[in-house]
């Protein structure tokens, strides 16, 4: 059997925690605002999966359609910039979060499990900084969703979410 890449066993652990975290909440409970400033839980699934495609667009030049276009903007706006959430709270539906988080899983699995020297070596923007290479990329992809696993379960145990 092959062995996975260094980065693939983290992020599929990972991502996995973060896919248990928000799975089979309601509407309500994706859109709960712990504070004016915070992601609700769905705009943070939508944001993972956002981030996927904006890495993985970045990395091979795959064509997105409205929908992803829309995820790619997730992974920086309302989060990492000024400007509104792209996606209105009517179109956060637990039916939605699956269909990003599945196709954000869907485009990265492919190139994590099996990481070449190419993927390695391209070069892209990091929505948090500098230019980086694949290696960058797919070390910040491996974390990334751990980050707001922790994010998430605070908010699920925050006084005042919805049962």
């Amino acid at each position: 059997m092959a062995r996975m890449s260094d980065f693939a066993e983290t992020w599929t652990l990972i991502r996995g925690r973060f896919d248990a975290e928000v799975s089979g909440l309601s509407a309500a409970q994706l859109n709960w605002r712990l504070h004016p400033d915070s992601l609700t839980l769905g705009e943070m699934a939508l944001h993972v999966a956002g981030v996927e495609i904006s890495f993985t667009h970045q990395l091979t030049g795959a064509p997105l359609d409205a929908f992803t276009t829309k995820l790619k903007a997730a992974a920086t706006d309302g989060s990492v910039n000024d400007k509104p959430f792209p996606f209105a709270v009517a179109e956060i539906t637990p039916d939605a979060v699956q269909q990003a988080l599945a196709l954000g899983r869907e485009v990265v699995t492919p190139l994590i499990t099996n990481l070449t020297p190419e993927l390695r070596a391209r070069r892209l923007i990091s929505a948090l900084g500098p230019e980086i290479d694949g290696t960058g990329a797919f070390a910040r992809l491996a974390y990334h969703p751990g980050y707001h696993q922790g994010q998430a379960y605070l908010i699920k145990t925050a006084p005042g979410f919805p049962a």
